[in-house]
């Protein structure tokens, strides 16, 4: 086993400041001026549409492209520095494999390749593929490749590891064991930054979400309040006379989407103080209830907001 390099870090681990991206001189805005700090340790979900800006600012991060304007520090070094000395990696959905070659090859290979320490096969054990150090890569599923990669990401041991749909490929078990690998990581002080499409995987294992829109932050915060952030709220009521009450909120309130089935009313809305009063004002409405969306529907609403012009 190599000696390892302890992962405690009194500095931030990334802090982005004022960050921007312009592709076609401009006309287009892919990161459109973001702040963002993320402390050493946190398991980061970056989430948004196509087209949010996710990625572009991943690149940015790992040094890739260069900023049109602003700064990004990876524990107080720029990001090109911060990788010479080994202290973040990538599991991209780009790049391949070296298919000839067995599994415990490919990681002595790359090794071999640092100019300084690494994990080496000990990365295989914290990946969890162990066993697959005598297969051949072209033997692997793209779900095992996935950790294949993710084992090539440990063996500078970084102290932050940025993922782009790290479990791309991977089937549910795959997926939450992957997951479990990676929570062991953090609590050891590695951050954890990464990209998902699945809304339920960043609900599930991040601690921290940062929600992206047409390259602008519109939510940042643990998942549990994410939710709160978008000013709709879902109303529900049981009434009485359907008829009675479908007409007055057709009357008043013209542009209120609702249904009511069963005498259950349902509606969403911006403006739910004003539609409870004119609901409380009404003879036979009762059990009147206000609560948050979904995540799902909070994530389109926040994501949707963003984009408008």
């Amino acid at each position: 086993m190599t000696s390892q390099r302890p992962l405690t870090d009194t500095t931030s681990a990334v802090h982005i400041s004022s960050l921007t991206k312009h592709f076609k001189k401009g006309a287009v805005k892919a990161v459109n001026g973001i702040d963002l700090t993320i402390q050493s340790g946190e398991i980061v979900a970056l989430l948004g549409p196509n087209g949010a800006g996710k990625t572009t600012t991943l690149d940015m991060v790992l040094g890739l492209t260069t900023p049109t304007s602003g700064n990004v520090l990876i524990g107080g070094l720029q990001p090109k520095d911060a990788i010479d000395k080994g202290m973040i990696s990538a599991v991209l959905q780009t790049g391949g494999l070296l298919h000839d070659l067995k599994v415990g090859e490919v990681i002595d290979y790359v090794a071999s390749n640092y100019r300084t320490p690494t994990l080496g096969r000990e990365a295989l054990e914290r990946a969890g593929i162990a066993h697959l150090a005598d297969r051949k890569i072209s033997l692997c599923s793209g779900g095992e490749q996935q950790r294949v990669k993710f084992a090539l990401s440990l063996l500078p041991n970084p102290k932050m590891l940025v993922l782009d749909e790290p479990t791309a490929g991977m089937d549910v078990s795959a997926r939450r064991s992957f997951w479990e690998n990676m929570q062991s990581e953090a609590r050891e002080g590695r951050t954890v930054v990464f990209a998902t499409h699945y809304l339920e995987e960043a609900q599930s294992f991040a601690q921290r979400v940062v929600l992206m829109s047409k390259g602008q932050i519109v939510a940042d915060g643990p998942m549990s309040e994410i939710r709160h952030h978008t000013n709709i709220r879902l109303v529900s009521a049981h009434v009485e006379s359907e008829t009675a009450v479908r007409d007055e909120l057709s009357r008043t309130l013209p542009d209120l989407q609702f249904t009511i089935h069963g005498g259950l009313l349902e509606a969403k809305t911006t403006e739910s103080d004003n539609l409870a009063r004119h609901l409380l004002s009404l003879d036979g409405v009762q059990d009147l209830e206000i609560s948050a969306p979904s995540l799902e529907e909070a994530f389109v609403d926040l994501t949707e907001e963003g984009m408008a012009e």
